[in-house]
């Protein structure tokens, strides 16, 4: 994530309205770490979905794989150490509640309206419409949902993101309120998804 787009997903965590913070996909933390501090400003807070072995594009053999998040021991991907060590760095273990599972198992469970949503885990088809499908409905009212990753050029980057971005736009439910780089920002303005 630039630094920009760090920046605006800040400014937009800052804007949650009716209920906690909840990122699907938080890998090593750095998205959680601007959200974080969204949730410390809102005396609020920010439940880190991730089961930690990382999407798709970050396994052996795929352009995004990084060899030094394996633990050895097991032979799989582990991301929680380094994303612990980063929220703690960033001083934010009381405004960062890690929630290690997979999306739509915690998904099944939740029942808390969400203030504000950001969906940045798997990249692929159906995991991406599985968050959409499955997080959505809890957005609040005047809550807020960020989707990072969204390139309307193919060329430029995947399309489910694009996708459940524009299936949002689409639903009548939300309007867009920001554009930073691949990161879009929208508010929950009616019903539906």
């Amino acid at each position: 994530m630039p630094p920009d787009e760090g920046v605006a997903l800040y400014e937009a965590g800052c804007l949650a309205a009716g209920g906690p913070l909840l990122e699907i996909g938080s890998y090593c933390g750095k998205s959680a770490v601007y959200l974080g501090a969204a949730a410390r400003h809102l005396d609020a807070v920010l439940f880190a979905v991730d089961h930690h072995r990382g999407s798709e594009e970050n396994q052996p053999g795929w352009e995004w794989h990084e060899p030094d998040v394996v633990d050895p021991a097991v032979g799989r991907i582990d991301t929680l150490p380094t994303f612990r060590r980063t929220i703690h760095d960033a001083g934010l273990e009381g405004s960062v509640v890690a929630v290690v599972a997979d999306s739509p198992t915690l998904g099944r469970h939740w029942t808390t309206p969400l203030g504000f949503l950001f969906i940045d885990g798997g990249h692929g088809a159906e995991p991406a419409h599985r968050d959409y499908q499955t997080w959505v409905p809890h957005v609040a009212l005047g809550g807020v949902l960020a989707i990072h990753d969204v390139f309307p050029n193919p060329a430029d980057g995947g399309r489910p993101p694009f996708e459940i971005y524009r299936r949002a736009v689409e639903s009548g439910a939300f309007a867009e309120i920001g554009v930073t780089g691949s990161l879009r920002v929208l508010r929950r303005t009616g019903a539906g998804i």
